[in-house]
């Protein structure tokens, strides 16, 4: 099974991925937000790696400071001697990456690559935190991904890119699908991140999770922050959920038997 080759995968249960350290209870992507989710017993930890124009890491989801912090500008076009200056919600400061890394060494970390600038930092940042096998890469790009594993030097988890997922969804949607399964097999991609939906069409079906798990392929899904719905998809038999609303997914957890709490957790 892929899925069994990579130690980030290696959990008892469905994943529970705090999505921006649980943007829903405050302060996006600061250390305040992941400590929270460590503290609650979260041992995934979703974020998204930005560079600033003088290639400081960061644990920052949008291309610029505008929406969540008291700044201005896009960061990939600011030196990190401004970027420190803002605060998340006011207060935060913008974390570094690597930071995080080196503070929970027994966190793994899903890592959205959403510029070709952040690679070579990220690709720094795990070789000194030696983060290997406790990170998993994805982003919206494809060329990115491919980018991103080549500068690692080495193998990691990685979630398919949009070609993947779209591939993914036409094995589910048709009875010939032999010979898509075996190049996403032999890719060696062993999780699908993907919606519920997308443009009204059902992306999140049983499905695409029996053809995902035919190839030893997990499926994760994003960003559901509704107790009914994480419900619904954890008995389609998901493998993980990525979630802003961190108590509603642990206390769901919780009622099935599914929490597994780190060894961190209050």
């Amino acid at each position: 099974m892929l899925s069994r080759r990579f130690a980030f995968l290696d959990h008892p249960g469905p994943l529970p991925f705090a999505h921006r350290g649980g943007a829903a209870e405050g302060a996006e992507n600061s250390a305040a937000a992941f400590e929270r989710a460590v503290a609650l017993g979260y041992t995934y930890l979703e974020t998204d790696a930005h560079a600033t124009s003088d290639g400081v890491l960061l644990a920052f989801h949008d291309h610029t400071l505008d929406r969540v912090t008291d700044h201005r500008g896009r960061i990939s076009e600011l030196p990190y001697k401004t970027v420190k200056r803002a605060r998340i919600a006011g207060v935060h400061e913008i974390p570094l990456l690597e930071d995080l890394l080196g503070t929970w060494p027994e966190i793994r970390f899903n890592i959205d690559v959403k510029e070709a600038a952040a690679i070579a930092p990220l690709a720094e940042a795990i070789r000194r935190t030696n983060s290997y096998d406790r990170i998993c890469l994805t982003s919206f790009s494809d060329e990115r991904l491919v980018l991103a594993r080549a500068a690692l030097g080495r193998e990691v988890c990685s979630a398919l890119g949009p070609r993947g997922v779209a591939a993914l969804r036409a094995a589910a949607a048709t009875s010939g699908y032999g010979r898509l399964l075996t190049r996403l097999s032999r890719a060696g991609v062993p999780c699908a991140q993907v919606p519920v939906g997308f443009r009204g069409l059902r992306v999140t079906t049983r499905r695409l999770i029996r053809t995902a798990h035919a190839i030893g392929m997990q499926v994760h899904v994003w960003t559901v922050n509704d107790t009914a719905r994480m419900e619904h998809l954890l008995d389609l038999g998901v493998d993980g959920i990525m979630t802003d609303n961190v108590t509603g997914l642990r206390d769901v957890l919780e009622r099935r038997g599914q929490w597994h709490p780190g060894r961190l957790a209050a």
